[in-house]
């Protein structure tokens, strides 16, 4: 069985970070992800609340953190994680194709992912105009007219990414007031192609091939409304990527990897950084700071 000092599950912001920090301390280090490294932050248009960074991308922010993490020699492998488990003194990762690998420490970064609405059509019409990123699809969505899904922050924001490319898109919100922070929705209403549907959800997303048009009930009329459109943006949340855990580690109702100030959860050895873990606010500055503190904790545990 291959034995390594510290594996970070996940390459998002804390599981990058997380790997600098740990190479820097002279640790074995190997990062497993199952997607291309980055994580959430790569289906961000505009990066304008890092320090530091005034007018970057996701991409590019991604991209960067990755290539500080190779340039102190970080291991990265493109691998599914499919569970976590606690041998004896040994953290064993269990990964999709049956191989087992033996860490002195883990550091969990497996961020989250899209909440699914659930409503008729959304499943059958994935990929053929439903969409959960921006940044991936909005080019298919040239001179066309869409909807977004939600009223935080990462909605009112897609829907202005959105609007460089689609005629027109509708920001569908089961409030009477948006959650996003007050400059973002303001600068999201003052875009004309924008065109806000408040105290409504969505019914049903309906079509041929593709979609076609969405049904959407005011919630305190009860008047349904028919909109006819191509494509649907789906931002109403996050949840956990924390099924390999199969119940490891003590979580808050949610679902949240619960930890204490210095990152370690209810499992000694095993650590907790980033969106996956229960904290106040999920950014790329908090989850990078996450990783760096995550990868010294692991340390002095190795340490002692």
């Amino acid at each position: 069985m291959e034995k390594r000092e510290l594996v970070i599950i996940g390459a998002g912001p804390a599981g990058l970070s997380a790997a600098i920090y740990g190479k820097r301390a002279g640790l074995d280090t190997l990062v497993l992800e199952k997607g291309r490294p980055g994580g959430q932050i790569l289906t961000t248009s505009r990066v304008e609340n890092y320090p530091g960074i005034i007018d970057g991308t996701g991409t590019g922010l991604a991209d960067a953190f990755r290539a500080h993490a190779e340039f102190f020699k970080a291991e990265f492998r493109s691998v599914s994680v499919q569970k976590l488990e606690v041998r004896g003194n040994e953290k064993i990762i269990t990964l999709k194709d049956g191989t087992e690998i033996a860490a002195g420490a883990v550091i969990v970064a497996s961020g989250a992912y899209f909440r699914k609405q659930g409503c008729p059509g959304e499943k059958k019409y994935t990929g053929m105009g439903v969409s959960y990123c921006a940044v991936c699809d909005a080019a298919f969505f040239e001179d066309l007219e869409v909807a977004v899904i939600g009223g935080g922050n990462t909605a009112v924001e897609e829907a202005c990414y959105l609007t460089g490319f689609a005629s027109r898109v509708y920001l569908i919100h089961r409030r009477d007031e948006f959650r996003a922070d007050r400059l973002v929705v303001e600068h999201a209403l003052a875009n004309p192609k924008i065109v806000p549907v408040m105290d409504s959800v969505l019914e049903s997303i309906e079509g041929s091939d593709m979609v076609e048009k969405i049904m959407v009930r005011n919630v305190k009329t009860n008047e349904m409304r028919q909109i006819d459109l191509s494509g649907v943006f789906i931002f109403i949340g996050t949840l956990p990527n924390a099924e390999f855990l199969h119940g490891l580690l003590q979580t808050d109702a949610g679902g949240w990897i619960i930890t204490d100030d210095k990152l370690q959860t209810s499992v000694p050895g095993i650590f907790a950084a980033g969106d996956v873990r229960n904290t106040s606010l999920r950014q790329v500055v908090t989850a990078a700071g996450d990783g760096a503190r995550a990868a010294m904790a692991a340390y002095a545990y190795l340490q002692h």
